[in-house]
């Protein structure tokens, strides 16, 4: 495991107001394999329910905290949760927001798609 957020900018406003809220500090040590800070992605859309928010938008990985396992009793076995700011807000399922960043479970998150030439 390495800390790869070293390069990629940090919100320390946010970090601090994340760390207030958990009662803890996030973590720092990006864990081996797992997408790197500032990696393009794009947060899909469940195919087995209407969520986790109304449409499939592109983000970046944010270098706040390290990507942590999934605790949730849905989660997928070595599923983990990053830490994705958006490019524009959005709102959830629910209709709550507008959100400009959020953790986002691993299964939510796909590839950018490649500009057309």
């Amino acid at each position: 495991m390495t800390d790869s957020s070293a390069s990629v900018p940090v919100d320390v406003d946010d970090r601090q107001a994340i760390e207030h809220l958990l009662g803890r500090p996030l973590r720092g040590t990006w864990p081996t394999g797992a997408l790197a800070p500032g990696s393009r992605v794009t947060v899909v859309r469940a195919p087995d329910w209407d969520g986790p928010w109304q449409a499939e938008f592109p983000g970046t990985i944010d270098a706040m905290g390290a990507p942590e396992p999934n605790e949730h009793a849905q989660a997928l076995s070595g599923e983990l949760v990053y830490w994705v700011i958006f490019d524009a807000p959005q709102y959830d399922c629910d209709g709550d927001g507008p959100y400009r960043k959020a953790q986002i479970w691993d299964r939510y998150l796909g590839a950018e798609p490649e500009p057309e030439a």
